[in-house]
C-alpha cells in the first residue's frame, strides 16, 4: 500500500523466489550442493534476510492467483449478497465459478490451489529455518523479539493458506515440512479435522509470539501491514468457527457438523473475548464510510482504531505482487474500470433507510470525467461500493486504466470479532448473554450512524438471536467476501439461493409484489414495501462531490409519472430489468452436497499418480 513497505516487497520478493528455487530443486536433486549465495544458510543469517523470507510468504496473498483477483473477485461469489461477474456468458472459467457452473478443467481452479500451496511451502521454510537460527536464542532482545514475531507470522500465514484451500476443496494433502525433506510428492488427501486442529493450535502458538498492534512502531501513517497479535487471535477464532460449523464430506457426501463443535466455539468465544478486553489495541471506527474512504481507498495502512486487523498488503503493478481491488470489483470512473460483481436488488433492500452501510457497500451510480457529476444506474447494475473508484488517493489517478490499483484487500475487522463473540455465545449457552446482545448492538448502533435509538430491538432467545446475527453480518460484510463461507458453515447456502431467487422473481413481476420473509434470518421491516418501490428512478443530471444528491425521487415510493427538471431516468424494479434472464442466470448450477466444494484440477490429479481422487460428485 504505502511506497516505503511496497519498494521492500519487489525487492524481498525477488529474493525469496530465488531462495526458494534454489533451495528446493538445488538441495534435492544436485550433488554436490552448488555454492549459492541464496542458500538456506545465508538467507537465514541475520534478521533482515529472515524477514524478506517471511514478506515472500505474504506476497502469496496479494497475487492475482489469490486476494488479488480471484480469492476476492470470483471465488466468493453467488451469493444472497452478489452476484458474480454479468453477462450470460459460459467461459469455463471466472464466470462460472460464480454460477456454480464448474468442471475439473476450468481453468480458474488451478490458480488459486497452486499458489496456497507455493505460499505453504515459504511458510514451511520459515517455520523450520527460523526457530533454528543462532540469533533466536541467543541474540540481542530485539533481534529475538524480532524473529519470533517472524516465526509467528509463517505460522499464521500458513495456517491461511490451508483455510482457503480447506474452504474450496475440503480434504486436502496436508505437509508440515519443507518438501525439500518428503521422500513421497505425491501426498495423498488428509482428513480436513486433522488440518484445522494443527493450524488452529499453531495459531495459539503465533499469537504468543507477535507483539500488539501499538507495540509495533510506525512513521506517521507508514505501518508495515504485517499481523500482530489481535489479527492473529481473530484469525483462530474465524478458523475455529469454520472447523466447529458444517461442511461438506467425503465420506457421507453431506453436509454435516462434527460432535464436537462446541470445543472449538469455545475457542473462538475465548479469543474475541480477550480482544474486545483490549479497546487500547482494536476497536470499531465511529464510522463506517471513513473505514473505506479515508483508509483502505486511501491507501493509508494504519487506520488509528485498529479496526482493520487482517489485510493483503497490494503492491508494485504486477500480476504477482498485486490486485486488481476496485479495477475488476467497484464502480466505473470516467469511463474506466469497475463493474463486477453486482449488488442484487434483494440486497440493496434489505437495508433500511437509515442504515448508512448500504450506501458504503453499494453504489448505483458511476462518476463522471469531472470527479463530480455521475450518471445513475439501472437496479440491475448496482456495483461494490467499498473500493470505488472516486475515493481513490495517495497518489493513483482515478482515471488511469490500469490493471492494478495497490489496495489493499481487507480480510478481518473488528467488527468481525464482535460478531463472532456474540455468534459463539450464543451457541455455546443456547441463548444470548447481555454481553452477546451488546456486542451486536455495537456494531448495529455504528452501522446507524451511532443512534441507538434506529438498531432494531435484539432478540435473546437462541434461534431469534442467531437469525439476528446472520442477518447483522449480511449487512456488515457486503462485497467483502465473506458471506459464502458464513452460510456454507451454517448450512444456509442453498437455503439463501433458492430464497433470494424467488425473490428477485419478485421484484421483476410486471407488478412488482412483496419480497417473501426470509425463513434463515431476521426480517427487515422493508420487505413488504416492494410493491410500492418505483418502476423507475431519476438521477440529477448535476450531483455533487460528496455523493449526497444523486436521486431525485424516493428509493421506497411510486416514481413521479413526469420526470423532475433536470434528471435522466434508468429504470428500477418490474419486469423490464428484472426479467428471466437475469434471474435464471443467478447461481443456476448449483447443487446441493456438491457445490459448497469446488472439484481438484484435472491436470493436478492426472499428475497424482493415481492418488489424488475427484470427490462430491465431479
Amino acid at each position: 500500500m504505502k511506497k516505503t513497505f511496497l519498494n521492500r516487497l519487489r525487492q524481498w520478493v525477488l529474493l525469496i523466489a530465488l531462495f526458494s528455487v534454489l533451495s528446493v530443486s538445488c538441495k534435492k536433486f544436485l550433488e554436490p550442493e552448488p555454492v549459492s549465495s541464496f542458500s538456506q544458510n545465508f538467507v537465514f543469517s541475520n534478521v533482515p534476510y529472515a524477514k524478506s523470507a517471511v514478506i515472500g510468504i505474504y506476497n502469496s496473498l496479494s497475487t492475482q492467483n489469490a486476494y488479488g483477483l480471484y480469492l476476492s473477485g470470483y471465488y466468493p461469489y453467488d451469493t444472497d449478497e452478489m452476484m458474480g461477474a454479468g453477462g450470460n456468458q459460459r467461459d469455463n472459467e471466472r464466470r462460472d465459478l460464480a454460477r456454480y457452473n464448474i468442471i475439473s478443467s476450468n481453468g480458474g481452479l488451478s490458480t488459486v490451489y497452486s499458489n496456497c500451496y507455493a505460499g505453504i511451502e515459504r511458510a514451511n521454510i520459515c517455520i523450520q529455518q527460523i526457530p533454528l537460527m543462532d540469533l533466536y536464542n541467543n541474540g540481542s532482545p530485539q533481534q529475538k523479539a524480532q524473529l519470533r514475531r517472524l516465526h509467528g507470522e509463517a505460522l499464521a500465514l500458513r495456517a491461511q493458506f490451508y483455510f482457503d484451500l480447506i474452504k474450496h476443496w475440503g480434504d486436502v494433502p496436508a505437509t508440515f515440512s519443507p518438501s525439500a525433506e518428503s521422500t513421497d510428492l505425491f501426498l495423498p488427501k488428509t482428513n480436513r479435522d486433522s488440518i484445522y486442529n494443527r493450524i488452529i493450535e499453531d495459531l495459539k502458538t503465533a499469537a504468543d509470539l507477535v507483539p500488539w498492534r501499538t507495540q509495533v512502531p510506525t512513521l506517521g501513517d507508514v505501518a508495515d501491514e504485517r499481523l500482530t497479535k489481535g489479527g492473529i487471535k481473530a484469525l483462530r477464532a474465524r478458523i475455529a468457527l469454520a472447523r466447529g460449523g458444517y461442511s461438506l464430506r467425503r465420506e457421507s457426501k453431506q453436509m454435516e457438523r462434527r460432535a464436537d463443535y462446541l470445543k472449538f466455539y469455545a475457542i473462538a468465544r475465548d479469543e474475541c473475548a480477550e480482544i474486545i478486553s483490549r479497546r487500547d489495541q482494536h476497536t470499531l471506527n465511529p464510522s463506517y464510510k471513513s473505514v473505506w474512504k479515508d483508509y483502505v481507498c486511501s491507501r493509508i495502512a494504519n487506520e488509528p482504531n485498529g479496526e482493520i486487523m487482517f489485510q493483503v498488503a497490494e503492491g508494485g503493478a504486477t500480476g504477482t505482487t498485486d490486485g486488481r481491488i476496485g479495477i475488476y470489483n467497484g464502480t466505473r470512473f470516467a469511463g474506466v474500470g469497475g463493474g463486477s460483481p453486482m449488488i442484487l436488488p434483494t440486497y440493496y433492500y434489505s437495508f433500511d433507510s437509515t442504515d448508512v452501510r448500504r450506501d458504503v457497500t453499494a453504489a448505483p451510480y458511476e462518476t463522471k470525467t469531472d470527479g463530480i457529476n455521475r450518471t445513475g444506474h439501472a437496479i440491475t447494475s448496482i456495483y461494490d461500493g467499498k473500493y470505488r473508484r472516486e475515493w481513490w488517493a495517495n497518489p493513483t489517478n482515478p482515471t488511469n486504466a490500469t490493471l492494478f490499483s495497490g489496495i489493499n484487500w481487507v480480510l478481518i475487522r473488528f467488527s468481525d470479532v464482535l460478531l463472532m463473540y456474540a455468534e459463539s455465545v450464543n451457541e455455546i449457552n443456547r441463548g444470548a448473554t447481555p454481553e452477546a446482545v451488546a456486542a451486536v448492538a455495537e456494531v448495529s448502533r455504528r452501522g446507524h450512524a451511532g443512534n441507538n435509538a434506529l438498531v432494531p430491538a435484539i432478540p435473546t432467545d437462541y434461534l431469534g438471536f442467531f437469525k439476528f446475527i446472520v442477518r447483522e453480518r449480511y449487512l456488515e460484510f457486503g462485497s467483502e467476501g465473506i458471506r459464502k463461507y458464513d452460510l456454507i458453515r451454517w448450512n444456509l447456502l442453498q437455503t439463501a439461493l433458492n430464497e433470494t431467487r424467488v425473490n428477485l422473481g419478485n421484484f421483476g413481476a410486471a407488478t412488482p409484489v412483496a419480497m417473501n420473509a426470509p425463513t434463515y434470518m431476521a426480517s427487515p421491516a422493508s420487505y413488504c414495501l416492494v410493491n410500492t418501490l418505483p418502476q423507475g428512478m431519476f438521477y440529477f443530471n448535476a450531483t455533487s462531490a460528496d455523493d449526497s444528491r444523486i436521486w431525485a425521487n424516493s428509493l421506497y415510493q411510486p416514481a413521479p409519472l413526469i420526470a423532475p427538471a433536470g434528471t435522466t431516468r434508468v429504470p428500477w424494479v418490474g419486469y423490464n430489468q428484472i426479467n428471466p434472464v437475469y434471474t435464471s442466470l443467478f447461481a443456476f448450477a448449483f447443487q446441493p452436497n456438491k457445490s459448497e466444494l469446488y472439484p481438484i484440477y484435472v491436470n493436478v490429479i492426472n499428475a497424482s499418480a493415481g492418488v489424488l481422487t475427484q470427490d462430491y460428485g465431479y
